[in-house]
C-alpha cells in the first residue's frame, strides 16, 4: 500500500512541478512526463501483487472530514481497474510529450483543424484536384467557429502535464477509495481535471461548447451518487463501504447508481458529452477518457452491487437492455459520422454497451442461478474493459497521428497514408480488427466469452434466461456487422486509394515518440488474443471482491471455462501457423519471378482522379439510409444542372437525436425559467447577506422544530 501511496504522491509532485516550470517548454515536458511514466510503473507492483496473491490490502486513518475515515484499500477489483489505467495512462503520456511538442512547435494548436462538429461531407465536381474549395471551406468553418482568445494557463505545456497528472492520480483513487466522501472528492477532482484537459483549445467556440456540455453532464450524475451515498450510509451514520446498508432500498440505490455511474460511462442516453468532449480534447487525452477514465463508471457500478445483497432479475435485465440500446445507437451513430474522432467516440459508447450486456447476463446467471451463465457473462464484460482500454487507446492515438500529419480528422479529406504512414497504418489496422472483435486479437476474446454465456443461457431452455441468450446474441451480432462495416470505411478511405487533399499527400510517417506507444498498445491487443487463458485467468482474481455475486462453485466453473479458452487459443494459433505458410509458399514461388506493378482497372475514365474515389459518405451511404429512421441524416444537395454542368454540391450531417430532441429543448426550457429569475440578482451585496441570514434562519428553525 506505501508503494501506491508513494505513486500518488509522485504523480502529484511532478505535475505540479511541470506547472512551476512551464516557462521552460523541454524542462515542464520532461518532468511532466518522467514523473507520470514512474509513478505508474510504481503503482504497476502492488496492483499486480494483489492480483497474484490474492491478498487484500488497506490503509485506514481517521480524518476530521465527517462520516468516517480516511480509508482507501487495494483488492482484486481494485487491482484489475488499475491495471489498465496505470498502463493506457503511462504509454499515453509518452505520446502526449511528442504530439504537444510537435504541435507546439509548429505554432498551432492541436488537431481541431478541418474538423467540423457534424461531419459534414462535401462534395464539388466543380472544383480542382487539390481541394482548394473544400479549404477555403474548412478555412470558413475555423473562423466562425474562433472565439477570443483566453490567453490563459491551459494552454501551456505545464498547465497540461499538471491537470494530465492529476486525472490521472484522481482515477486511482477512485478505484482505491473505501469512503464515500473520499470517492466524491476524487470524482470531483477527476471531472475538473478532464474538464481543464478538454478544454486545451479554449480559443474555438466548439471547444468551450464541448467542455461546458462535458461538465454540466458529470455533475448531473454526481448528484446522483451524492445522492445514492447518503442513501447506503444513512443507517450507519458512516459513509466507509463497510458500513454500507441498502436494506429494502436496494432497488432505488441500483438506479441511482446506474444515473451516476452510467452518465459517466456513456450509457444511452446519458452519452451526450461523450461525443462532443473526446474529439475535443488533445489525442493522448482522448485516449485516456475514452479508454480507461469511462471506466470508472462501470468500476462505481461494479462496487455499487456488491452493496445492494442479491440482485433481482429486473436489474439484469435492465443492464441488458441499456447494453444493447447502446451498443446500436453507438456503433450506428459512428458509422454516419466523417470526423475521424467523433467516429471513434460514439464507438466508446458501442463497447461500454457490450461491457453492460455481459454484466447484465452476469446478474441474470446470479438471479436464476445458472453459475456458469453468471462466470462467463462478468468474466467477458470485465475482460472488455481492458481489451476496449487497449485498442481504443491505440485507435484514438493513431487518429492523434493522422491529424498531425495531414492536418485535419475529416476522413473524406484524407486517402492513401499507408504509404506514408505505414506504422500508424499498420497499428490502426490492428485497433480496427480488435474493435470489430475479429480473431486473432483482443477483442474476440472477451465477446467470445459473452456469445458463449449468451449461448449456454439459450441452450437452458429456461424462460427468462433463454430470452436472454437471444437478445444478446442477436445485439452482439448486429455491433460486430456493423462495426466491421464502420472500420473497413475508416481505415479503407483514410489510409488506402489516393490522397484527397495536398496535406494528405505531404502527410510522413510520425516521430518514434508518438510511434513507440502505437507498437506497445498494438502488441498488447495480439499478446491477449493469443493469451486467452492467461488474460482470463487474471481477470477472474478479480472475482474474490464480488464474492456475494459469483457461487460458491465459481473456482470450477473458472477452471471449466479456461479450458474452453485454451481451445480458442489453439485454434488461433493453427490459424496463424496456416496463414504463415501460405506467406512462406508464396514468397518462395514468386522469388523467381519478376514483379511489376502497374495500374487498376479504371473503369474506363481516361484520367482517373482522386475525386473519383468513395467517399464515407457514399460507403456508409446503403447501412445509413437502412436505419435512416434513427439516424435522420440531412443531406443538402445541388445537382448538376444542363449537358455540361458547371458545378454540384452534396453535404450531409448526422445530428444525435438524444442531444436534438430531448437535451436541447429540456436545457432551453431551464434557461427560459432561470432568466426569470435574474430580478434575485441585484448586484447589492447587502441584499445576498440578506438571503444567506433568511436561510440560516430558516435551517435554525427547522432544526429547532
Amino acid at each position: 500500500m506505501l508503494l501506491i501511496l508513494a505513486s500518488l504522491l509522485l504523480m502529484v509532485a511532478s505535475g505540479a512541478a511541470a506547472l512551476v516550470t512551464s516557462a521552460r517548454e523541454r524542462l515542464s515536458k520532461v518532468i511532466g512526463v518522467t514523473g507520470l511514466v514512474t509513478s505508474c510503473i510504481i503503482g504497476l507492483a502492488p496492483a499486480l501483487h494483489v492480483l497474484w496473491t490474492g491478498r487484500e490490502e488497506a490503509f485506514i486513518r481517521p480524518w476530521s472530514v465527517p462520516m468516517g475515515s480516511f480509508s482507501i484499500g487495494l483488492d482484486g477489483l481494485s487491482a484489475f481497474f488499475l491495471l489498465p489505467i496505470l498502463v493506457l495512462s503511462a504509454l499515453a503520456a509518452v505520446y502526449g510529450g511528442a504530439y504537444l511538442q510537435a504541435h507546439h512547435h509548429k505554432g498551432g494548436g492541436h488537431d481541431v483543424s478541418h474538423a467540423t462538429r457534424d461531419g459534414s461531407a462535401f462534395f464539388h465536381p466543380g472544383e480542382s484536384e487539390d481541394g482548394e474549395r473544400e479549404q477555403g471551406q474548412g478555412a470558413r468553418e475555423r473562423s466562425e467557429n474562433r472565439g477570443p482568445a483566453t490567453g490563459n494557463l491551459i494552454r501551456k505545456p505545464g498547465a497540461s502535464w499538471f491537470f494530465y497528472n492529476l486525472l490521472v492520480a484522481s482515477m486511482i483513487m477512485v478505484i482505491m477509495a473505501r469512503n464515500g466522501v473520499l470517492f466524491l472528492i476524487a470524482w470531483e477532482v477527476m471531472a475538473i481535471a478532464s474538464y481543464f484537459l478538454v478544454m486545451y483549445e479554449d480559443e474555438s467556440a466548439l471547444v468551450r461548447k464541448a467542455g461546458s456540455t462535458y461538465l454540466i453532464a458529470t455533475h448531473c450524475g454526481t448528484a446522483f451518487l451524492l445522492a445514492l451515498f447518503i442513501l447506503l450510509g444513512r443507517q450507519s451514520g458512516s459513509l466507509d463501504f463497510s458500513t454500507f446498508e441498502a436494506s429494502g432500498l436496494s432497488g432505488v440505490a441500483f438506479l441511482m447508481a446506474l444515473v451516476g455511474f452510467g452518465t459517466k460511462a456513456g450509457l444511452v442516453p446519458l452519452h451526450v458529452w461523450l461525443p462532443e468532449a473526446h474529439p475535443a480534447a488533445p489525442s493522448h487525452v482522448s485516449a485516456v477518457m475514452s479508454g480507461v477514465m469511462i471506466k470508472t463508471g462501470i468500476y462505481g457500478l461494479i462496487r455499487t452491487l456488491t452493496f445492494l445483497g442479491p440482485p433481482p432479475p429486473w436489474w439484469g435485465w435492465t443492464l441488458i437492455g441499456i447494453g444493447a440500446i447502446s451498443g446500436i445507437l453507438g456503433v450506428l451513430f459512428a458509422l454516419a459520422q466523417h470526423d475521424l474522432k467523433r467516429l471513434l467516440a460514439y464507438h466508446s459508447v458501442e463497447n461500454i454497451g457490450i461491457i453492460t450486456l455481459g454484466l447484465g447476463l452476469g446478474l441474470l446467471g446470479v438471479s436464476y442461478d445458472q453459475p456458469l451463465i453468471a462466470v462467463l457473462g462478468f468474466a467477458g464484460g470485465l475482460l472488455h474493459v481492458v481489451n476496449h482500454a487497449l485498442f481504443k487507446g491505440l485507435l484514438f492515438l493513431g487518429a492523434g497521428a493522422v491529424a498531425h500529419a495531414a492536418q485535419t480528422r475529416e476522413i473524406d479529406r484524407l486517402g492513401g497514408l499507408l504509404r506514408r504512414m505505414p506504422w500508424t497504418g499498420a497499428a490502426f489496422l490492428i485497433g480496427s480488427v480488435a474493435i470489430c472483435g475479429l480473431p486473432p486479437l483482443n477483442g474476440f476474446v472477451s465477446e467470445f466469452l459473452i456469445y458463449v454465456g449468451a449461448f449456454e443461457a439459450t441452450s437452458s431452455l429456461m424462460g427468462p434466461t433463454a430470452v436472454s441468450g437471444m437478445l444478446i446474441v442477436g445485439a452482439l451480432a448486429l455491433i460486430g456487422g456493423l462495426a466491421t462495416a464502420c472500420f473497413t470505411k475508416a481505415f479503407g478511405i483514410v489510409f488506402l486509394g489516393e490522397p484527397r487533399t495536398d496535406d494528405a499527400a505531404r502527410a510522413v510517417e510520425v516521430t518514434a515518440g508518438m510511434r513507440i506507444p502505437l507498437m506497445v498498445l498494438a502488441a498488447c491487443c495480439a499478446a491477449i488474443g493469443l493469451l486467452a487463458p492467461l488474460a482470463f485467468t487474471i481477470t477472474t482474481r478479480s472475482f474474490p471482491s464480488l464474492a456475494n455475486l459469483l457461487p460458491y462453485d465459481a473456482p470450477v466453473l473458472i477452471h471449466q471455462a479456461a479450458g474452453m479458452m485454451r481451445v480458442v487459443v489453439l485454434c488461433l494459433s493453427s490459424f496463424l501457423l496456416l496463414l504463415s505458410m501460405l506467406f512462406i509458399i508464396r514468397h518462395k514461388l514468386l522469388s523467381g519471378r519478376s514483379v511489376e506493378k502497374t495500374v487498376t482497372w479504371d473503369c474506363g475514365y481516361a484520367a482517373p482522379t482522386s475525386r473519383m474515389q468513395y467517399t464515407a459518405s457514399s460507403y456508409a451511404q446503403p447501412l445509413t439510409q437502412l436505419f435512416h429512421f434513427i439516424l435522420r441524416t440531412h443531406r443538402d444537395f445541388s445537382p448538376p444542372q444542363g449537358f455540361f454542368p458547371e458545378s454540384a454540391a452534396l453535404s450531409t450531417h448526422t445530428q444525435d437525436a438524444f442531444e436534438e430532441e430531448v437535451y436541447r429543448p429540456l436545457f432551453q426550457g431551464v434557461g427560459r425559467l432561470l432568466s426569470r429569475l435574474r430580478w434575485l440578482q441585484s448586484g447589492r451585496i447587502q441584499l445576498y447577506v440578506l438571503y444567506i441570514a433568511l436561510t440560516l434562519l430558516i435551517l435554525l428553525m427547522w432544526k429547532l422544530g
